[in-house]
């Protein structure tokens, strides 16, 4: 099941951005998911620095043009299939991308995650490193979501 993922779709500030920064501490992890994911970032962009912040990877960028960005992150998991998708995300409007996607991974970041969140994922990581290595390992995932 985790094994036909195709798609890891990522909210940006909050989650692998800070204050619009992309954290450093992930560059080499997003090279090595993008040999084997397409990666997606769906952002508000509220800082105006995304696109040149992650120019330097293969990363397909959705910048949120609704007011209602809950409900658009979740039609974005939709068109690229929910079931071939994880999503990664840490505030109050990534609750239904969290729970469309085939594995919601929640992230406890710098600026903390909304109980929303938390509640719509299937996981919860402490760091966004440890969130993007689980992708790396099908059998993380699966040993963590086995019932």
């Amino acid at each position: 099941m985790y094994s036909k993922i195709q798609h890891i779709i990522l909210d940006y500030n909050g989650t692998i951005a800070k204050d619009g920064i992309l954290k450093k501490e992930i560059h080499s992890l997003l090279e090595e998911l993008s040999k084997k994911y397409t990666l997606h970032v769906i952002t508000a962009d509220t800082f105006g620095s995304v696109k040149e912040q992650i120019k330097e990877y293969e990363i397909k960028l959705h910048i949120l043009k609704s007011e209602d960005h809950t409900r658009e992150k979740k039609d974005y998991i939709n068109s690229l299939g929910s079931d071939i998708s994880l999503s990664i995300g840490n505030g109050n409007n990534d609750t239904k991308m969290l729970q469309t996607a085939q594995v919601g991974i929640a992230v406890l970041g710098d600026e903390g995650c909304s109980t929303q969140a938390l509640l719509a994922s299937n996981i919860v990581c402490k760091s966004i490193e440890d969130a993007l290595e689980l992708p790396l390992n099908a059998k993380r995932l699966l040993a963590t979501l086995r019932t």
